[in-house]
């Protein structure tokens, strides 16, 4: 498994924008595909963005199409760049990683703790 962690959660207007870091320190992360879920209380963990291993190919759920952007940088680093938030009951994000560009959760072997995004409206 592949350690990850993310940061730069916390409490933002609405409307405001948010960029989360998902940071590993495996030597040949680079090789994952990773992409950023988000989960509400009393709700399923839903995929919002991912990234192939390059980063050549870029997935987004309807719902942020236009507002996130997932990007990598060539080491060990992936982000999500949050824009236009909307307001509701605070979510979790979290990053995950494995082998080829995967959208369910179920799919995912490593897991980041997750960072919490609350949106005040």
């Amino acid at each position: 498994q592949v350690q990850l962690v993310e940061s730069g959660g916390g409490l933002v207007q609405a409307g405001g924008s948010l960029r989360l870091s998902c940071v590993s320190s495996e030597r040949l992360f680079n090789r994952y595909a990773v992409a950023w879920f988000r989960q509400a209380p009393g709700k399923e963990r839903e995929c919002v963005a991912g990234i192939t291993y390059n980063g050549e190919t870029t997935h987004y759920a309807d719902s942020v199409k236009g507002r996130f952007t997932i990007s990598r940088d060539n080491a060990n680093t992936v982000y999500l760049q949050m824009n236009r938030l909307n307001p509701g009951a605070p979510s979790v994000y979290f990053c995950a990683a494995d082998y080829g560009l995967r959208l369910a959760a179920d799919d995912f072997t490593s897991w980041g703790q997750g960072t919490q995004v609350p949106v005040s409206s």
